[in-house]
């Protein structure tokens, strides 16, 4: 029985009807990833748990887990529905997954139904866009999700794991037999620690530069942004040598380096820092880790490689290329991204479906770059020659 004056009996009829049906049961669709040498997949077992606790339905493609060492009976243990049909997966109202979808992929959805998944605007074709708009599906692209502190947290959290894991590639690749310096990465009583060039201080060069440190590496970055440098300074909490670009200094650096991590990101193509000479004139056997090749590269000699052939020696430096760095530790990119995602699907569950999520989740309307066929990003629609619509109209 209700007392007077209670918190319940104050709340306006209306608005209890309204808490009452706030919340929606989600249908949330996981593909097995196609693309080459994906290996990560969005959610957990134990965020698929959760999902299903708060009376939400999972069905996941068979083998989706596979590459992150997730079995079909860790998901079904957990209340999923396990399919080997891929079109049933697209049929759901929402999907979920890592690569961007392709234009068959796409065929199989429903319309207004909703994709959250990468975007990749650089490599996409129009055609798959113009396809999202015609059949008014809401895509989200979790690159652009931004967090409280309006940051990107899925980005920020890819760029952790490939900066910790350039320097992991590089100690096995300075003892690669034949070419490697068969140099151990760190330092040893009476040894000269080894010496690592890092070329950006964002947070990929922030995690290179704190996993260097920690082996006691000799480490040197190098960024065209002082307030990036005083930043980095201050996150390791130890002192590092830092300095702006200069091509004299660059050089000097690369001479003596052991290991080069390239990790400068932009809006356009990575400049290119390291030229063919510069590179000549490194020492053999060292080591060349391009992050920055999915935009180019820092070097001329720089070139994409892939997770099975990951590597080439040029001027006798080994150069490693690959663009997809988190997907060689899927285990741990999985993990990652999962830890993001579920908040986000939580809360559009909780208010009753994307809409009202997105009213009040400003970072997951910043996701949002076509609204039930409407494109509402300005970046994409530059890109594509797309007219567009600003995002905020629709949520006021």
């Amino acid at each position: 029985m209700l007392q007077p004056f209670s918190k319940d009996i104050l709340i306006p009829q209306e608005e209890r009807l309204a808490i009452q049906f706030r919340k929606s049961e989600l249908h949330i669709g996981i593909p097995k990833e196609i693309r080459f040498q994906e290996k990560r997949i969005c959610l957990t077992p134990d965020a698929v748990g959760t999902l299903v606790a708060h009376g939400h339905k999972i069905l996941i493609e068979s083998g989706a887990g596979d590459g992150a060492n997730f079995s079909d009976q860790d998901y079904a243990a957990v209340g999923a529905e396990i399919t080997y049909d891929t079109q049933k997966i697209f049929k759901s109202n929402i999907v979920l997954k890592v690569e961007p979808p392709d234009i068959e992929e796409v065929s199989w959805m429903e319309t207004n139904s909703i994709v959250i998944s990468a975007l990749q605007i650089k490599t996409q074709k129009k055609e798959l866009i113009q396809q999202l708009i015609n059949k008014k599906i809401t895509s989200i692209a979790y690159e652009f999700l931004r967090d409280e502190q309006g940051s990107f947290p899925i980005v920020r959290a890819q760029s952790e794991i490939a900066g910790t894991a350039s320097m992991l590639i590089a100690a096995e690749l300075l003892t690669k037999p034949a070419i490697g310096k068969n140099l151990l990465l760190g330092n040893i009583s009476g040894v000269p620690p080894a010496n690592v060039v890092i070329i950006g201080a964002g947070t990929v060069g922030e995690f290179a530069t704190k996993t260097a440190m920690g082996l006691g590496c000799s480490v040197k970055v190098f960024d065209n942004s002082v307030t990036r440098l005083r930043r980095l300074k201050n996150m390791v909490d130890k002192q590092v040598y830092t300095s702006t670009i200069q091509p004299s200094v660059i050089l000097d650096a690369l001479q003596r380096a052991d290991v080069v991590v390239g990790a400068i990101k932009g809006k356009a193509r990575t400049p290119i820092i390291i030229t063919e000479p510069m590179v000549q004139m490194m020492q053999q056997g060292s080591v060349l880790i391009d992050v920055s090749i999915d935009r180019g590269g820092i070097s001329e000699t720089s070139e994409v490689t892939t997770h099975s052939n990951p590597i080439v020696a040029k001027h006798g430096v080994i150069h490693y290329g690959v663009p997809n760095i988190p997907a060689r530790y899927a285990r741990s990119a999985s993990h990652s991204l999962s830890n993001i995602f579920l908040p986000y699907i939580l809360g559009i569950g909780e208010k009753g479906g994307i809409d009202e999520a997105a009213r009040v989740n400003k970072g997951l309307r910043n996701g949002i770059y076509i609204y039930k066929g409407i494109l509402t990003n300005k970046s994409v629609g530059k890109w594509y020659d797309l007219p567009y619509k600003d995002i905020n109209l629709f949520f006021i």
